[in-house]
């Protein structure tokens, strides 16, 4: 199929799916906002928030809870007001600004579902909407003008929580986004890892994966984490030296794109050479795609934690890392050295996705298991569910310290760990959409569509 008819398609079936989406978020928010007693919903794309003593505004991010309304990312100011029985309305702010260009009036398959409006001002806006707030709810960060609007609730947590906690399942449109978010992400990755095989920088790698993903730093839903050799050790590392190390021994990349508002998070691990770490990846890689084959909806994420660690002991052990069995490195705590995070989280709007941890809509949270306090999500999979599976090993020295100063370091094989340090880390993420036989693996799809 050619790039024309690809977008072509893309677009045809985000006509086709929008219309859902929007009633089902109608419905939805009609029956949150009957239960907590309001009447409408005010929902703030976010302002622009200035830099400290300087007349420079930081990078703008719309807010999650007016994206999954409207897939506008560089309208700040602007509003969708929601009142049940009524067409939601839109209220983009466009200044009169010579100084930067305002927001471009919308257009596409999704702006026939609203009223659209402009204004110059925050005063200009609120005269576009009713006059009487005073049993309305209104979601978003503060600005100065917001106590003249005399709304009924400023982010009311009963009214949020049933939002959030709905927000887990994906409408077909709202994969459709993801999709192409994955697709989009692994080109950057594609573009990444040759860049790393030509000998690139880690500012260089993220340079060709921006281009290739065809976005901005701020358009991505994080900034990439692009570590070479022993830097794979740090977790949320975000230095992106500018110059390429004498000896390149590994990549680890966890970046993702966006479309329309929803995230990719995808991450992957190369060695230079062949070798024991070439080796370990491939376990890895084998591991992480056992754990992605038993999701399906119905299973407990918190089961899904403690099986990692269970697939990770036997790994450890059959790659001589440690020197006790499966069972007793579970046990002992000494999976958590190398492994210390959580192994995924909800994935929508924003990365780590809201509500991964809530009993039910009404109160309440699921608690993590016993000695895994980074664990993001608890509950449930449901039908729709959107997930990440990113299972890892890494050689951490703080943790590998504090474990040799104690009863784990017994069990730890320290000259394997010594000749494997040099390398950070493995991670392998992939994102899931659940279904109720199995799951839909976004990234393994969108890395076979791309090549």
């Amino acid at each position: 199929m050619s790039g024309v008819g690809s977008v072509q398609s893309l677009n045809d079936r985000l006509d086709r799916s929008f219309g859902p989406h929007l009633a089902a978020l109608c419905a939805r928010c009609a029956r949150a906002l009957e239960v907590c007693g309001y009447s409408g919903l005010l929902v703030y794309a976010g302002s622009l928030l200035p830099v400290f003593e300087d007349d420079r505004t930081y990078p703008f991010e719309a807010n999650a809870p007016f994206k999954v309304w409207v897939p506008l990312q560089d309208a700040p100011a602007s509003f969708v007001w929601f009142e049940p029985g009524s067409r939601p309305r839109l209220i983009v702010e466009r200044a009169q600004d010579y100084w930067y260009k305002p927001a471009d009036r919308p257009c596409g398959y999704w702006v026939r579902h609203f009223d659209v409006h402009t204004a110059p001002d925050r005063a200009a806006a609120r005269a576009l909407l009713p006059a009487d707030l005073s049993r309305a709810a209104y979601i978003g960060d503060a600005f100065p003008e917001l106590a003249g609007f005399r709304l009924g609730a400023v982010n009311p947590p009963a009214l949020m929580r049933r939002l959030d906690y709905d927000r887990a399942a994906k409408s077909p449109y709202e994969l459709e986004c993801l999709r192409e978010a994955s697709r989009l992400g692994a080109l950057g990755h594609q573009a990444a890892v040759a860049a790393f095989s030509a000998g690139a920088s880690e500012f260089e790698i993220e340079l060709a994966f921006l281009g290739a993903c065809g976005l901005r730093e701020q358009e991505l839903p994080y900034n990439p984490i692009i570590a070479l050799n022993g830097a794979g050790a740090i977790l949320h590392y975000q230095m992106l030296e500018k110059h390429a190390p004498r000896e390149r021994l590994s990549l680890l990349i966890d970046a993702g794109a966006e479309f329309q508002g929803y995230a990719s998070d995808i991450t992957r691990t190369y060695a230079r050479n062949g070798g024991d770490f070439a080796a370990l990846i491939e376990r890895m890689d084998h591991l992480q795609q056992a754990l992605c084959a038993g999701i399906r909806a119905g299973v407990d994420w918190k089961e899904v934690q403690l099986r990692a660690h269970e697939l990770t002991a036997q790994l450890l052990r059959e790659a001589d890392l440690i020197g006790c069995s499966a069972a007793q490195a579970v046990a002992s705590g000494v999976t958590r050295v190398f492994l210390p995070h959580g192994i995924g989280h909800l994935l929508g709007l924003e990365v780590h996705d809201v509500g991964g941890l809530l009993k039910s809509p009404e109160a309440g949270e699921i608690p993590r298991p016993d000695a895994h306090p980074y664990l993001r999500l608890t509950r449930i999979l449901e039908e729709g569910f959107v997930v990440t599976m990113e299972p890892g090993i890494y050689f951490i020295p703080q943790l590998l310290v504090a474990a040799r100063a104690d009863a784990r370091g017994r069990h730890i094989n320290w000259s394997r760990v010594e000749a494997l340090s040099p390398f950070g880390g493995i991670r392998i993420e992939d994102d899931l959409a659940v279904t109720r036989e199995g799951c839909e693996n976004l990234t393994r799809e969108a890395f076979r569509a791309v090549q």
